[in-house]
């Protein structure tokens, strides 16, 4: 029996929160790190990138409370409300949705390339590809297109990490093979349909409260798996998130909600997961 994990996107409210719940699960003696497949967007991708090198959990969280001390990143919130508008359009197909997004991420010359990627670097204290079956995803700016990194790519893991975390409008898109790549939220916070062929899929989605069922539930159905088991942020999670999951504050706060919250995960998930 075959397992994947699905860590979705969240700002570093999300990374922190899932890590948590990880830890929170470890702790009752059920690890989600054991997943045959690993498949991260956005923040998910530094979670799971965290998780498929081995690292540790609790020192990875607390180097970050140690040392994250920049203000939250401004943003036009105008702009970023015009992304949303325009990715929740049904009129527009898909792709093209995607490539408008990627536009105006590439139109708005946000600067600050290098320091974005020593941020990034600093979140993953192993920089190398695991051995294990991690799909990182990205958009093309310039394209639409949906692109998902791994081992194979040939891509440093760095660059794929900050790529799948470039949330347009707010950071500057990552530039890998003389292409430019943006968020892999653009496309899906979840992009479960990646965890096809496993038997179990289990699904963290930090940004649960406010994203439509009906995305989850269509990747799911492609997804096919014999069980599946979505883990939303409860009430005291979403209450420690606070308005802004980008905010470098909340790497403490988030992470223990998340340890808080496994304790009444580990009855349901012993179910499905083993």
């Amino acid at each position: 029996m075959t397992t994947a994990l699905v860590l979705g996107g969240g700002g570093v409210a999300g990374i922190a929160w899932e890590a948590g719940i990880i830890v929170g699960l470890r702790d009752r003696g059920l690890d989600l790190g054991t997943a045959d497949k690993i498949i991260g967007t956005s923040a998910g991708s530094v979670t799971g990138t965290l998780i498929a090198t081995g690292a540790d959990l609790d020192k990875a969280v607390a180097h970050q409370v140690a040392v994250d001390r920049d203000p939250a990143p401004a943003f036009d919130a105008e702009a970023l409300t015009q992304v949303f508008a325009i990715l929740a359009d049904p009129a527009l197909e898909r792709q093209e949705a995607r490539r408008r997004v990627g536009r105006m991420a590439l139109e708005a010359r946000i600067d600050h390339a290098e320091r974005r990627l020593l941020t990034i670097g600093e979140r993953l204290p192993i920089k190398e590809w695991p051995d294990r079956e991690l799909l990182i995803t990205a958009v093309d700016a310039m394209t639409g297109e949906f692109v998902v990194w791994d081992r194979a790519a040939g891509v440093p893991l760095v660059l794929a990490v900050a790529s799948s975390c470039a949330v347009p409008m707010v950071f500057p898109p990552v530039e890998i093979g003389g292409r430019r790549y943006v968020d892999g939220g653009v496309r899906s916070g979840t992009n479960a349909d990646l965890a096809a062929g496993a038997d179990t899929v289990v699904v963290l989605e930090p940004m649960g409260e406010v994203t439509p069922r009906a995305i989850l539930e269509a990747e799911l159905l492609k997804a096919r798996a014999a069980r599946t088991h979505v883990i939303h942020p409860d009430q005291a999670s979403v209450a420690a998130f606070g308005g802004n999951v980008l905010d470098p504050a909340l790497w403490g706060p988030a992470f223990q909600a998340g340890v808080a919250q496994a304790a009444a995960l580990a009855g349901p998930l012993s179910q499905v997961w083993s």
